[in-house]
């Protein structure tokens, strides 16, 4: 069962922001916002399959059930999210920031054979569980040999 996955961002942004050697370059321009804003991420999604159903599970820390949506449409399944940002006074400095915050959104294009009418998600300790029940018809079945007289 195949899921395709679409990544978050700026598709238009120039090779050299998606460049690893370029990071600073590609800070420099989202911090100004010419080619989309940095503070976008993209929280770790593990994909599974079961024999019933796919089940997604992304580490979403610091969200509630109230600050993430999950939104089917057309066979694209997805999570979005945002918290707010911390700022702090005039007296704090950070020295190391690398906590994630902001708004998210994954999406997954999922096989037409799923239930979608029966998707169910959980949320506990900071853990986005989305299960996908499969169509009972893309589960397989074996077929009895008869034999002819």
């Amino acid at each position: 069962m195949a899921i395709t996955y679409f990544p978050s961002g700026n598709r238009l942004a120039p090779w050299w922001i998606r460049d690893p050697l370029a990071r600073p370059l590609g800070r420099l321009a989202g911090e100004s916002r010419l080619f989309g804003s940095t503070a976008r991420w993209t929280p770790a999604v593990d994909v599974e399959e079961t024999g019933d159903e796919l089940v997604l599970t992304a580490d979403l820390p610091g969200f509630t059930e109230d600050t993430i949506e999950i939104g089917f449409e057309n066979g694209v399944l997805t999570i979005r999210g945002e918290t707010e940002e911390r700022t702090g006074g005039q007296e704090r400095r950070y020295h190391l920031r690398e906590r994630r915050l902001g708004r998210f959104e994954r999406s997954f294009t999922l096989p037409r054979t799923v239930s979608a009418d029966a998707i169910t998600a959980t949320f506990r300790k900071g853990v986005l569980r989305v299960h996908v029940p499969k169509a009972p018809e893309s589960k397989g079945r074996t077929i009895q040999i008869r034999t002819t007289s």
